[in-house]
């Protein structure tokens, strides 16, 4: 009878679920394309989501897409001829008392650097790897692989803009690296601290071994001229792929972040790209003077930056060249922004999944709040020692 009682209830509970979630979606919808449209005017809001699409997949998505092909060939030579291996034998040294992680864990960080936040996963799950590894430990590699995410991809991005003023991104992107390095120590231990009284002690001593390759071995009885064509192309692909996988992000996120950052054009609202009701830096402003202390940011609308990075920083970095155009970006914010788009790079949508595949997605909400922490110490970080040095 108990039994039928719950079975009954959870049925009733499914039931309201189905009637209100496409209400709920319907009004949020209908609320937010009703303020837009009455602001913009709705052709003008539908011509501006698609030519603000349009120019970013042009400009920013194919441009992104040239970096990652690059550095994803780069990368793979690298791994190819052991020099990723060699970065791991001299940086093992820092990781103890740096992390409180073993010493190969600098693998996890070079394949995220190269690549992408999953990539931690893939040595987390092999045995080989894990070996030795406390369950606390364990579970921190997700806030520490993510730390440094399309790290190469995001420092080559910036060190590489070019600001009206003439001064060069390449020092404040340098700066902006050592940003996100102060980042990932504060969220590694922060997120340490926060599970280990609920996870224990125990080594990981697992008994069965993977059978995949192991990262940074090659195939080296082939010719080395094949080698190298193969990790050239390998890794090319690799980037192909990571920039496709960029594209939702860019179009979607940042379409609407824009939307909500940018003001109407000089002859106002006419459908162009990149238009929108300046909402953002309307709220922004409300607390302008702590961006300013934390950040050094001179313009509210600078925080749809950070803001975007929480979900994906390929998406923003497409806000650059607006932010550039409009004359707002210095050495300063390309320091913040490296290291805070570096450090959270899309952290929002990666932690959940890579949580559930080491098992211990139930630690979610920790590590969010612990790497939301280390990307703001990240930021903060970057603007002192960018003031420190200038």
């Amino acid at each position: 009878m108990e039994n039928q009682v719950v079975k009954d209830s959870h049925t009733s509970q499914t039931s309201l679920r189905r009637w209100l979630e496409p209400v709920l979606v319907l009004a949020i919808l209908g609320s937010l394309f009703g303020y837009l449209g009455s602001q913009m005017g709705l052709s003008s809001l539908v011509n501006t989501l698609f030519n603000t699409a349009h120019q970013l997949l042009l400009n920013t998505v194919l441009f992104i897409m040239g970096i990652t092909v690059l550095s994803g060939a780069l990368s793979q030579l690298l791994s190819e001829f052991g020099v990723i291996r060699l970065l791991e034998v001299l940086l093992a040294p820092l990781m103890k008392p740096i992390f409180r992680l073993p010493g190969r864990t600098a693998l996890a960080a070079l394949m995220t650097f190269f690549s992408d936040n999953p990539a931690v996963i893939s040595l987390a799950k092999d045995s080989r790897f894990r070996k030795g590894f406390t369950p606390w430990q364990l579970v921190s590699l997700t806030n520490f692989g993510t730390a440094f995410g399309m790290g190469l991809i995001v420092v080559t991005f910036m060190a590489t803009l070019q600001l009206p003023s003439g001064e060069s991104t390449a020092s404040a992107a340098l700066i902006g690296l050592l940003g996100s390095l102060i980042g990932s120590v504060v969220s590694t231990r922060l997120m340490q601290h926060m599970i280990r009284p609920l996870v224990g002690e125990t080594l990981m001593d697992d008994e069965v071994v993977s059978q995949g390759a192991k990262p940074g071995l090659s195939q080296e009885s082939a010719p080395t001229w094949l080698r190298v064509l193969n990790a050239l192309l390998d890794g090319g692909k690799s980037g192909v792929e990571l920039g496709m996988a960029v594209i939702p992000g860019v179009l979607i996120i940042s379409t609407f972040v824009m939307l909500l950052t940018f003001g109407p054009g000089e002859q106002g609202y006419n459908g162009e790209a990149f238009q929108g009701v300046a909402l953002l830096p309307v709220l922004a402003a409300k607390v302008g003077w702590l961006f300013e202390l934390l950040f050094g940011f001179q313009q509210p609308e600078l925080v749809a930056f950070p803001a975007t990075s929480l979900g994906a920083v390929g998406a923003a970095m497409s806000l650059m060249p607006p932010f550039i155009a409009k004359g707002w970006i210095t050495g300063n914010e390309v320091a913040v922004f490296t290291a805070m788009g570096m450090c959270w790079s899309g952290f929002l949508s990666t932690h959940t999944a890579m949580l559930d595949a080491l098992g211990y997605r139930h630690l979610t909400s920790r590590a969010i709040v612990a790497h939301t922490i280390g990307g703001l110490s990240a930021g903060v970080a970057a603007h002192q020692i960018y003031l420190w040095l200038g």
